[in-house]
């Protein structure tokens, strides 16, 4: 599956001077990686955000969310967030935030 560039573009604008940040394709799409923790991804035109168990119903509850259903189980602190969600760059931002954040929340691997 590819990816969409313009938002893989759209996050490296936000992430991509952030020291500790990396990319990685995976999931047949695009990672993003704080001190290599998945902090979001890009697949398809969908952004994948890492927020963790505790924020996920909080997630869920905001227009245009799904659970991360990749393999047929849901991925517990996973979203995915339409490409209609982030369309505005303040709301793209606001997930990027909130994928970082829990990421630099985690030990450095």
């Amino acid at each position: 599956m590819a990816f969409d560039e313009g938002l893989a573009e759209r996050v490296r604008a936000r992430l991509g001077a952030e020291p500790g940040v990396t990319e990685k394709r995976m999931f047949g799409g695009l990672a993003f990686l704080y001190e290599g923790n998945m902090a979001v991804g890009v697949t398809g035109d969908e952004l994948m955000v890492r927020v963790g168990t505790d924020a996920t119903e909080a997630a869920l509850a905001r227009p245009g969310t799904r659970p991360f259903d990749f393999t047929g189980r849901p991925m517990r602190g996973w979203v995915v967030v339409a490409a209609s969600a982030v369309s505005e760059d303040e709301a793209l931002a606001e997930w990027i935030d909130q994928g970082h954040a829990f990421a630099a929340s985690l030990p450095p691997k």
